[in-house]
């Protein structure tokens, strides 16, 4: 088993229970000095992708899965990291039992360009599934976004 961080649609417990059934929930925390962002755009079907970039002044909320390996074989695929699309990369998370070291997947292209409103709408909500904080959940429902047209 290895630790997972997840930071955008994976908060929501229950679609990472579909996603990686052996991989259970561990806790919550804080990834600080980083920045929640989107990017990759010309890969999205609706707009970039949400990414993480360094950033000393900020901290993103996470949700700390652990990851057996048939799950993460599944996840990988699912992220695109075997595709090369996202790569993983070891972050420390600040819980309330202390630093654990987790990996996260951060896309592989330039930062820029805005998520699609359903697409954020699905961070929120993911956000607000895994008990983050609401004024967390708030300012992501608050981000710039583009219509789908929908």
């Amino acid at each position: 088993m290895t630790l997972y961080a997840a930071y955008g649609s994976n908060l929501d417990p229950a679609r990472m229970g579909e996603r990686c059934p052996h991989s259970p929930l561990q806790t919550t925390g804080w990834l600080t000095g980083w920045r929640l962002t989107f990017g990759g755009e010309e890969h999205g079907w609706d707009g970039a992708l949400p990414t993480l970039v360094p950033d000393p002044l900020e901290q993103v909320f996470v949700a700390i899965y652990d990851i057996s390996r048939h799950d993460e074989r599944t996840l990988d695929e699912h992220e695109q990291a075997d595709s090369g699309l996202y790569r993983k990369t070891k972050v420390r998370v600040s819980t309330m039992t202390g630093e654990q070291v987790a990996w996260v997947y951060v896309i592989d292209a330039y930062e820029g360009g805005l998520p699609s409103a359903i697409q954020l709408g699905v961070l929120a909500d993911a956000a607000e599934a895994a008990d983050a904080p609401a004024d967390y959940v708030a300012a992501l429902r608050r981000r710039p976004c583009r219509s789908t047209g929908l």
